[in-house]
């Protein structure tokens, strides 16, 4: 499986951001997708994930901001993020877990070094 994310950068608090992230080499209905968030110094956490089915998780800080969604046309999935904070700045990490025909966990792949999210006060 191959990601190929986009979107971050800097952006003032009570602004939003999509971030993008892309799969390829797996069929998209046996990845369940998401993005981690760490800031430096701190334990990651998982920001938002997405299963096959369209099942959503978010962290706690997240949930009443954020939508995360998937495209089957596009093979990605989005993160749009409203209302942000200071404190969401971080670097946010897409992920995919691969998942077998029988539903057997396989792997977990990430997308390079992340994206930075950095908002300003």
């Amino acid at each position: 499986v191959q990601l190929q994310a986009s979107g971050g950068g800097l952006v003032q608090a009570g602004g939003s951001l999509r971030l993008s992230c892309a799969a390829s080499g797996s069929p998209f209905s046996r990845l369940v997708m998401g993005w981690y968030r760490q800031v430096p110094g701190q334990e990651r956490e998982l920001a938002a994930r997405i299963t096959s089915t369209g099942s959503t998780t978010y962290a706690d800080s997240l949930k009443d901001r954020s939508d995360i969604s998937r495209d089957t046309t596009k093979n990605a999935v989005f993160l749009q993020m409203n209302s942000l904070k200071p404190e969401d700045t971080a670097v946010y990490t897409c992920f995919a877990d691969q998942y077998d025909l029988t539903g057997t966990y396989l792997e977990r792949i990430y997308w390079g070094q992340g994206t930075l999210v950095t908002v300003s006060s």
